[in-house]
């Protein structure tokens, strides 16, 4: 089994608590600015997309869905904490897994993390695990 991998596209390359955080929780976790090739996502098992602009959430989804061999990852978008209930439902409707609404408090990435294994449980084809913290050498 390999160790859960999470790509975290962030073409802003704004600063948020979250890389951290899944790596305190034992993800392997590849953070770009680019958008990726299809070969590229083949390789991990959750994709985070972290949005500023919301008129591209309901696109976004389908396309990332559409590419080849992406199949059942879990897609995850982390979007403005200003963004509304309905504009997050659209987004679940256009393909994503989640939205989150973004916020630079540790509580948020502990949502985030919490959401990404509920998505892993329910797609057990991914076979892959999360080292405990408890038992990593020092």
């Amino acid at each position: 089994m390999k160790q859960c991998a999470v790509l975290v596209i962030n073409v802003d390359g704004r600063e948020t608590p979250h890389r951290v955080a899944l790596e305190k929780a034992g993800f392997r976790v590849v953070e770009t600015r680019e958008w990726p090739d299809d070969g590229v996502v083949r390789s991990f098992q959750v994709v985070i997309v972290l949005l500023r602009n919301m008129e591209t959430l309901s696109m976004l989804g389908a396309r990332l869905r559409a590419k080849a061999h992406f199949g059942r990852r879990v897609l995850i978008a982390v979007v403005p904490g200003e963004t509304s209930a309905t504009e997050r439902r659209c987004g679940v409707d256009s393909g994503f897994d989640d939205v989150i609404a973004d916020a630079e408090d540790a509580p948020k990435s502990r949502v985030l993390i919490a959401r990404i294994l509920r998505q892993l449980r329910a797609r057990p084809e991914h076979r892959c695990f999360l080292p405990d913290p408890k038992r990593r050498a020092a």
